[in-house]
């Protein structure tokens, strides 16, 4: 969570950072500030979003040519001007951004105060500028160098001084990235925020530290040993992180899907064989941990159905902030496959670096090229789904489903088995099964319209749609805070039927498949409580089209490949409800789109 952007060059650098901090905003929105080295330091910060920074009055008489910015989503401190950063030193001499936690802090905290430094902020960053000022004799990289080798726990950090043309930075499990330019370099938390000046980008990987010039790039570790940079190409434009015609960047994205998926079955399909190269022999592999958090764990629960049913390995889902705290039982037959759209989520990360230690094999499936967790992976699936700003996740959701689905069929194969050519065909068709979905919507707006003043849904599946409807209800209560409980249907009668009244709307993901007349009863037992019942259905399902009050309807396909279409019109559900109540539906209040910290 939060964003870092910092520059150093020959040009004014204050719409650079402005113009950084908004393609970064989907990483935090509580606060914003930036500092500008110029003939000392000069610090402006503003509760809020970037709009309220970027109008503040001592911005219009600000330049300089080096400065680095930050925007917030809080973890230590309530999100107000004084906890915003950057947060300079008593001297007004250091100046930091931070993203990450200190675990040491308060013991830190103590030790300064102690010493004589004023603390004005709740955060546990600003620790950081006061520590450096304890160190800072000569050289700013030293002091950092001192500094961030008594800091527990993660960070990534920018760093400036009055007295050093120079943004030092250094990285321990946040990520940060660095962009070179012509007689000017960057710094980024994500690429987003400077793409649009250099496609060239260095990855700082743990415990490195870089010192950056405008025409130079110095990187280090910890330890003193010097790195040789690589720079990688970036392939990404401007145009894929802009709206265009859509409202919303998450309406933007759900639409996106027919292609998301193509691009994600792309090469990886041919002579009836699914193309895949693992860096690793699945042969020694008995068992299979997927591990992930939020959204992606929903497609984890998926991906359960689909190794255990087509491919026959048993499978744990684990949420990876508690996959590591458990002892669970890993070892090198074990493959954990580690689940993440950014690819830099702090717990999963956690989980990966757990499982390694473990000896077990290690797969990653992730959205973000280059980023902390394919690196660190033994073999992984990109799933090639283009930049997704919305903080609620959906193209995402469905290309990781579908990367599963890939993966449940290469096991199968690597384990002899025949891959049937029409299966193979129906889950190519997938896209323009989309499509048809999102080329009807009119049903979807009227229901949305109907219940958005709802307080109050329940989302029922059953078998490999119970997910869909965990990821549903996860969607409302995202973006429009309803409070949205998911179930498997038979569980209903087990407690949440108690909840079912004439105000309740109860979703029912309830298209073909072998459990069709159990949800038909559990839809039966929520209208004989005056519930109202919602239920996604395909086409001629006439029993449950005359007992649901509202229906959805869309392409029938087999039931292993039915979660991708079944969740389309749940997302829209989600996102039209939230539309209609007047909600910033890309910046879900206390949400933020990469969780870096634990």
């Amino acid at each position: 969570m939060c964003g870092i952007v910092g520059y150093i060059g020959e040009r004014n650098c204050i719409p650079i950072l402005i113009n950084g901090l908004k393609k970064l905003e989907y990483r935090g929105y509580d606060s914003a500030g930036l500092c500008i080295s110029n003939n000392g330091l000069s610090a402006v910060k503003r509760k809020g979003k970037i709009a309220e920074l970027e109008n503040a009055e001592e911005i219009k008489s600000l330049s300089g040519k080096a400065g680095i910015a930050h925007t917030r989503w809080a973890t230590h401190g309530e999100p107000n001007e004084i906890n915003a950063h950057p947060h300079l030193d008593c001297k007004k001499e250091v100046a930091i951004v931070h993203n990450g936690i200190i675990e040491n802090y308060s013991a830190l905290r103590q030790m300064l105060i102690s010493k004589g430094h004023k603390i004005i902020s709740q955060t546990d960053s600003e620790i950081i500028s006061h520590l450096i000022e304890e160190f800072y004799t000569e050289s700013l990289e030293d002091a950092v160098v001192k500094t961030i080798k008594i800091l527990e726990g993660t960070f990534g950090l920018a760093i400036v001084s009055s007295k050093e043309d120079k943004i030092v930075a250094a990285r321990r499990g946040s990520p940060l990235i660095i962009g070179v330019g012509n007689n000017e370099m960057f710094l980024a938390s994500d690429i987003p925020a400077i793409i649009e000046h250099t496609d060239r980008i260095i990855y700082l990987e743990d415990n490195e530290i870089a010192v950056l010039t405008k025409n130079s790039c110095y990187v280090r570790h910890l330890n003193g040993d010097p790195v040789t940079p690589k720079v990688h190409e970036i392939k990404m434009s401007v145009e894929q992180l802009e709206k265009g015609n859509f409202k919303h960047f998450m309406l933007k994205e759900i639409f996106e899907q027919p292609e998301v998926i193509e691009n994600t079955l792309r090469g990886r399909i041919a002579d009836n064989k699914i193309k895949l190269t693992l860096g690793f022999d699945l042969s020694s592999i008995n068992k299979i941990f997927l591990t992930a958090c939020g959204t992606s764990w929903h497609s984890a629960l998926i991906g359960k159905y689909l190794i255990e049913s087509i491919a026959k390995i048993p499978v744990e889902v684990d949420y990876a902030s508690e996959f590591r705290y458990r002892n669970p039982l890993v070892d090198n037959k074990t493959l954990l496959i580690a689940i993440s759209q950014s690819g830099e989520t702090a717990d999963t990360l956690a989980a990966l670096r757990e499982a390694k230690l473990r000896e077990a094999k290690t797969m990653g499936i992730v959205n973000v090229v280059g980023s902390t967790i394919p690196r660190e992976v033994d073999s992984g699936i990109y799933l090639h789904a283009g930049p997704e700003i919305g903080v609620a996740s959906t193209k995402a959701f469905t290309s990781q489903v579908a990367a599963l689905l890939l993966f449940a069929f290469y096991l199968k194969q690597e384990k002899g088995g025949r891959l049937n050519e029409n299966i193979l065909s129906e889950l190519k068709s997938l896209p323009e099964k989309i499509k048809l979905i999102l080329n009807n919507i009119e049903e979807i707006k009227k229901i949305a319209m109907k219940f958005s003043d709802s307080k109050n849904f329940m989302y029922f599946g059953r078998g490999i749609n119970f997910p869909v409807a965990l990821e549903g209800a996860l969607k409302l209560k995202e973006i429009s805070y309803i409070h949205a409980e998911g179930y498997p249907a038979a569980e209903m009668k087990h407690g949440p039927i108690a909840l079912i009244d004439d105000s309740m709307p109860a979703v029912f993901i309830a298209t073909k498949n072998l459990l069709s007349s159990k949800i038909m009863s559990n839809i039966q037992e929520v209208k004989a409580r005056k519930g109202i019942v919602i239920a996604v259905i395909n086409e001629g399902e006439e029993e449950i089209e005359k007992l649901a009050d509202y229906v959805i309807k869309v392409p029938e396909t087999i039931n292993e490949f039915s979660p991708i279409l079944n969740v389309i019109p749940l997302q829209l559900l989600a996102y039209y409800i939230a539309d209609y109540k007047g909600l910033d539906v890309d910046k879900p209040r206390n949400l933020a789109k990469s969780v870096t910290v634990e």
